[in-house]
């Protein structure tokens, strides 16, 4: 291929850059890599068109590429998997340490968990004090996690009774929770 012989494949790559894009896209799974793909195969093709062209021996020695789009394909495919080489490194021992130092112990300690429990424990009382309609329709609905409708029904109350004891509750906890 001469000096002159990228020309048509980066014609080629003008015209059909939009179907290059989606096929290459749907092989690598992500449209951003895709895209730095292409950008890069551009410049491989501008590089290797300037190369060339500094090289009187390569002349018009070289072919034509036969399969434009595949050849094309094959290079895009070929700068994704070198950035993502690039990009896939491994941390220095420095940068493992320094993550360790980091990393918070998140797990309740025994003062979080006592007092947990104490909460827990207390929210049971309030709640036992509660009229036995209304801790059922909150439990049905809170801790079940039932439609509200289907409390309704399962209770034999209208739907507006069962808002307005979820509310009542809700305002009973709230008031002797604090």
């Amino acid at each position: 291929m001469s000096a002159s012989g990228f020309a048509p494949l980066r014609d080629f790559m003008l015209k059909r850059y939009d179907d290059l894009k989606r096929r290459l896209t749907l092989q690598l799974g992500n449209v951003d890599l895709a895209g730095d793909a292409l950008q890069d195969t551009w410049v491989r093709l501008q590089s290797q068109d300037a190369a060339d062209a500094g090289d009187s021996k390569t002349g018009d020695s070289r072919e034509p590429v036969q399969y434009p789009l595949s050849y094309l394909m094959r290079m895009a495919t070929n700068a994704a998997l070198d950035r993502l080489r690039a990009d896939n490194r491994f941390l220095t021992g420095e940068e493992v340490e320094l993550v360790f130092e980091n990393l918070a112990d998140t797990a309740p300690g025994p003062a979080q968990t006592a007092e947990a429990r104490s909460e827990a424990e207390r929210l049971a009382e309030v709640m036992a004090e509660m009229p036995p309609r209304r801790r059922r329709i909150l439990i049905l609905i809170r801790v079940d996690e039932m439609p509200r409708q289907e409390v309704a029904e399962r209770l034999g109350v209208s739907l507006s009774l069962v808002d307005r004891e979820l509310k009542r509750a809700h305002d009973y906890l709230t008031e002797r929770m604090r």
